[in-house]
């Protein structure tokens, strides 16, 4: 095997790197102007226990997110393993994003997919840009674990369901 070296770092060859990692997968939505607006991202990740922070990575290309900047609570669904559907539709680029799931919506705004393992009530704490991404810090003001979900996955360009041994 021959190294990829830093004048062959492609596009494509980036994603199929980057791809051989497997990452949760969240809904990050919230009812904006009296519309429920979100999108899947698998590029979420814990930050902070004190304050509690949590972070996801935006493409700048997005035309989803910019709505959320005003948003004043955003919720974050970890979804299960059954979420499959959800999750391609809310990485749809078209079409209702929620159709087919049941979501709550706080008095604030911030909308939750139900079944997911755990619910993070957010704001926006920071937004870093990175490249061609934006590091959006968020941080935690109310959370619900719900225990007992298994979660899906996304590696290699897909959504996966992770096999558990029960011993």
């Amino acid at each position: 095997m021959t190294p990829t070296t830093s004048s062959d770092l492609d596009q494509a060859t980036l994603r199929q790197a980057y791809g051989t990692f497997p990452s949760g997968v969240v809904a990050i939505a919230a009812r904006i102007d009296d519309v429920p607006v979100g999108l899947a991202a698998s590029s979420f990740v814990s930050v902070s226990l004190d304050p509690p922070l949590v972070a996801v990575c935006i493409q700048n290309t997005s035309t989803t997110w910019p709505k959320f900047t005003g948003a004043a609570h955003i919720g974050i669904s970890v979804l299960g393993e059954a979420h499959d559907v959800a999750a391609r539709s809310l990485a749809a680029k078209t079409g209702d994003r929620f159709a087919g799931l049941t979501i709550e919506t706080t008095p604030e705004g911030a909308i939750f997919i139900d079944g997911a393992s755990a619910w993070l009530d957010t704001t926006i704490e920071q937004e870093i840009p990175a490249g061609d991404h934006a590091i959006v810090l968020l941080r935690i003001n109310a959370l619900e674990v719900h225990s007992g979900v298994d979660p899906i996955v996304f590696q290699g360009s897909k959504f996966r369901k992770l096999v558990v041994e029960h011993h």
